[in-house]
């Protein structure tokens, strides 16, 4: 059976500066036509970063929508068009001044997919050179390099909440135990 509903129509509600909000009408299998409300994102990008101590590169920010500050992956939102590769290489200079030698997709995530139409886009990086970040205006953070057992720990006592963040640690934990076997 193919799980799939139709969009029968669709209303843009809201238009932002990051994002859009639409009603739309969908046909559910059985025929019966229901609402939709989707969030229109154009993306984004988050970096597992890992230096040759085996600490992993983390952004502590206040995060407005959740009222509190948030660990984090270094992450950000892709520019219309913009490849989530150099979109990713591009925010991990910017927040962190970190330049990867070795860069791999871990593939991607999806939000909420309930309701928001965000998909970010996982990346490992290693064999970091260092310099100097600038972050975008108005953004302020500070970078840790915490080891890489502690964000585990960090995990496992609920400190990291952040969704693209649990998702990067997992995939980039899968891949550094594919590398060891």
């Amino acid at each position: 059976m193919e799980l799939k509903e139709e969009m029968v129509s669709q209303q843009t509600v809201y238009e932002g500066i990051i994002v859009n909000v639409r009603r739309d009408k969908a046909r559910l299998l059985d025929g019966r036509i229901t609402n939709r409300e989707v969030v229109e994102h154009p993306g984004g990008v988050a970096v597992f970063a890992l230096d040759e101590e085996n600490r992993v590169t983390l952004v502590r920010q206040f995060r407005y929508p959740m009222g509190e500050t948030v660990l984090e992956l270094p992450a950000g939102k892709l520019e219309p068009g913009e490849d989530p590769r150099e979109g990713a290489l591009r925010e991990l200079a910017e927040e962190t001044g970190l330049e990867p030698k070795t860069f791999l997709s871990m593939g991607e995530s999806f939000s909420s997919p309930g309701i928001f139409a965000e998909k970010i886009h996982l990346f490992f990086a290693r064999d970091l050179v260092r310099g100097n970040g600038h972050p975008d205006d108005g953004e302020f953070l500070e970078v840790l390099q915490v080891p890489y057992d502690q964000v585990l720990d960090m995990v496992r006592r609920g400190e990291i909440k952040d969704g693209k963040t649990l998702a990067g640690i997992l995939k980039a934990s899968l891949l550094m135990q594919e590398q060891k076997a």
